[in-house]
Order: C-alpha cells, then structure tokens, then sequence
C-alpha cells in the first residue's frame, strides 16, 4: 500500500463517492488503486512507515 502526506486541501473519487482530504492528511491507495483520506492520528494509530519515497 502507498501512502502520501496533503500539503493542500483535495477531493479525491473514492469507491464511496467524492472526499475531502484537508492538509496534513494521508491519501492512502488500496491494492486496487482505490485511494481513501486518513486523519494523521487515525493513520498513525493503523499503519507503520516502512519506506519513504525521496519524491
């Protein structure tokens, strides 16, 4: 799974419809490319860092 940090606020097309993503955010993209926004402390409670891209 990818994972990404918005610096900005976005609205992403999710498989439950359209979501806003604010800054500070994570867009995480699911094994079929479905991509959800996650509160940072939601995020940080679920899932571990195993590799940042230098993107």
């Amino acid at each position: 799974m990818k994972a990404y940090k918005t610096d900005k606020v976005v609205y992403i097309e999710t498989l439950e419809g359209t979501m806003k993503a604010n800054s500070g955010d994570w867009i995480i993209t699911g094994v079929n490319g479905e991509q959800y926004p996650v509160k940072p402390e939601i995020f940080e409670k679920t899932y571990t860092i195993v590799e940042e891209d230098a993107e």
